[in-house]
């Protein structure tokens, strides 16, 4: 999880700048923008960018251009409008008017669009994980998505999918992961009823998750074998089609985690040999900034290697920035290659 640097306030004088770069509301009225044209237009490509765009931003948000945010786009008075801003910090009055002073001499653009409604409580839920606020993190991913149950748009799916994940991330950062296991499952459903296919790959991976994360395999693989994967499809034509939204999306990591996932069961399920190449596939799709899955995705790796009676190569363990973490499954595969060569040994001996 992406965390920003802790920013320390100081006093500021009288007639002192918003406490918020300008730009940075200029840029969220931008994006506002570009996902009301894709909304209007039917362009899920608009959307994509627009996520794109905002998490180039999250680390630039703060309460204060989040609340002006939020009453240039919500309509006022509205539920969304009040939850929402309930949930951020409340300014000082000065940093108030400023703000107000700021924004005055454009008209505010009110929007009833869902697109723009889900992607408030998106920019709202990003902020409050990366500020730790886990509790009012929890309360505004739960409205979201009863909100979201009652929209069936397909350019709402991309931000459905990143709100289905951050939910997750919210009870899981709490120690109540548990809880949600039933709404995920409810979720996938709904969104296998309205063909949302983004939506079921990031449930089915937060359920596989959910379960794995209390170490109910066999429950894991059960609701792996029964839900449909975009790997099961048969038509040609849908698949192509797929393919290039998830070239969009993050849809790529989250076939390397269902890799990981699945070879985690296979793992357990004694199926060395799957445990191993969905491992392995697992680890060179992940994208290199993605250290600490590829680091995850080597330790099971090597584990299963070992256990199918391989020596990992020491490339594996002299990997760019996994060698620390790698030493001990190091010093373990040079115990197997000892005790192996030991028994070799004992076995000529025992023959001669």
């Amino acid at each position: 999880m992406t965390q920003d640097v802790e920013m320390k306030e100081q006093a500021a004088p009288s007639n002192s700048l918003p406490s918020f770069s300008p730009s940075t509301l200029h840029h969220l009225k931008e994006i506002a923008s570009l996902i009301e044209t894709g909304a209007y237009d039917r362009e899920v490509r608009r959307i994509l960018r627009a996520i794109r765009l905002t998490m180039a931003l999250r680390r630039k948000l703060k309460a204060s251009a989040l609340s002006a945010f939020l009453n240039f786009t919500l309509i006022p008075g509205s539920e969304a409008l009040t939850r929402l801003s309930s949930y951020l910090p409340k300014e000082d009055e000065h940093a108030m008017e400023v703000d107000t002073a700021t924004s005055a001499p454009q008209a505010p653009a009110k929007h009833s669009l869902p697109e723009i409604e889900i992607y408030c409580y998106l920019l709202v839920l990003m902020f409050l994980i990366d500020q730790k606020k886990y509790n009012e993190a929890k309360a505004c991913s739960s409205a979201s998505i009863a909100r979201l149950k009652n929209i069936n748009r397909r350019t709402v799916d991309v931000l459905a999918a990143r709100l289905y994940f951050y939910y997750s991330l919210c009870y899981e950062l709490t120690g109540d992961l548990a809880e949600i296991r039933g709404n995920l499952l409810s979720l996938h459903r709904i969104a296998t009823l309205r063909h949302d296919e983004l939506g079921q790959e990031t449930l089915l991976n937060l359920l596989l998750r959910n379960y794995l994360h209390y170490n109910l395999y066999d429950q894991a693989e059960k609701l792996r074998s029964k839900a449909p994967r975009f790997e099961a499809h048969s038509n040609q034509q849908a698949s192509r089609k797929l393919l290039h939204l998830l070239s969009l999306t993050s849809s790529p990591v989250q076939f390397c985690r269902y890799l990981f996932y699945l070879g985690k069961i296979r793992t357990i399920q004694l199926e060395y040999t799957d445990a191993k190449e969905c491992l392995l596939q697992a680890a060179r799709k992940a994208p290199i900034a993605a250290l600490g899955f590829r680091v995850q995705c080597n330790k099971w790796a090597i584990i299963v290697r070992l256990l199918l009676g391989e020596i990992p190569e020491r490339t594996v363990f002299m990997q760019k920035g996994m060698e620390k973490a790698l030493r001990p499954y190091f010093e373990l595969t040079n115990v197997s290659l000892s005790l192996s060569e030991l028994i070799l040994y004992s076995s000529c001996s025992i023959e001669d």
